[in-house]
């Protein structure tokens, strides 16, 4: 049977997620990193997506690496890139070096020079047999990403790709770090907002930070289950806010074995969130587990 399958990392206040097409290609959206100790009474210990793709999941190659934007809370894995070939690589590329660099951690820096060294690298065109966005090459699934280009590049956040991935009728939504003016510009675009309606699964913007909601975006957007990729709860989390804008879905626990109607999952308190879209007999189905 041909599904699309994704995985929502638990990389505590960080973003990493792995989709795996309909005929077998793989996406990586972020590269954040995570501690996975589970006991603070054990030595940190600090996951990595990437690793755990190449030990447990037998990848070799990355048929598309989509960075939404150059915050290390992102691009934390990218010493690991070395484990695969890369096939292409989707980034918002119009941000100045200097706004990148003043955007994070002088502690950092070695990473954003990693990051400014793959933009380097990965230069080139993309044709239509490479052109990992395109359905046919994909097995069905389909690709689409936004980015503001008129928000000031000092706010990195504002900088973030918004990414799509629809399949057998259904369509998830990555944004990154969005807020307020981002949204409004891209909330200017129809095939942007047409794609918000159809959304089932909305990845809550900046961790679910209050920064990242914008109500308008709920104008349009009225998804079965929203994820929030965060790490302790701060102040500022507007779960609440979510909630009230989500319809539910039935949520499968693996270590329970039990099902039960949710409309907000963090990787807090979930871990890491899997999800799978698939048809059979006629029928489209959206399956949505967590540990």
């Amino acid at each position: 049977m041909s599904k699309l399958q994704v995985k929502i990392w638990d990389v505590q206040h960080g973003s990493a997620a792995y989709i795996k097409t309909p005929n077998g290609k793989h996406i990586v959206v972020d590269l954040g990193t995570g501690d996975v100790s589970g006991d603070t009474s054990l030595p940190y210990e600090t996951f990595s997506p990437l690793k755990h793709l190449a030990k447990n999941y037998q990848v070799q190659q990355i048929d598309e690496l989509i960075i939404t934007h150059p915050h290390t809370d992102h691009i934390d894995d990218i010493g690991n890139l070395d484990l695969f070939y890369i096939n292409t690589l989707t980034a918002p590329r119009h941000i100045p070096k200097e706004d990148i660099t003043k955007g994070n951690r002088s502690s950092d820096a070695p990473k954003i020079e990693k990051y400014l060294n793959l933009l380097t690298r990965f230069n080139g065109a993309i044709t239509e047999y490479n052109n990992p966005n395109l359905p046919s090459n994909n097995g069905g699934l389909e690709v689409d990403i936004y980015g503001p280009i008129n928000c000031g590049t000092y706010n990195l956040n504002n900088q973030s790709l918004v990414v799509f991935f629809t399949y057998a009728g259904s369509t998830i939504c990555i944004p990154g770090d969005n807020e307020r003016a981002a949204w409004k510009e891209l909330l200017e675009k129809d095939s942007f907002k047409n794609l918000l309606r159809k959304t089932d699964v909305f990845v809550a913007s900046h961790h679910g930070r209050e920064s990242g909601f914008y109500e308008e975006v709920f104008d349009y957007c009225r998804p079965y289950i929203t994820i929030i990729s965060d790490g302790p709860q701060g102040d500022t989390c507007v779960a609440h806010k979510y909630r009230a804008k989500t319809v539910g879905w039935k949520i499968h626990s693996r270590s329970s074995k039990s099902s039960n109607e949710r409309k907000v999952l963090t990787t807090r308190k979930d871990g890491s969130i899997q999800i799978e879209c698939y048809e059979s007999g006629g029928q489209s189905y959206l399956v949505i587990g967590v540990e």
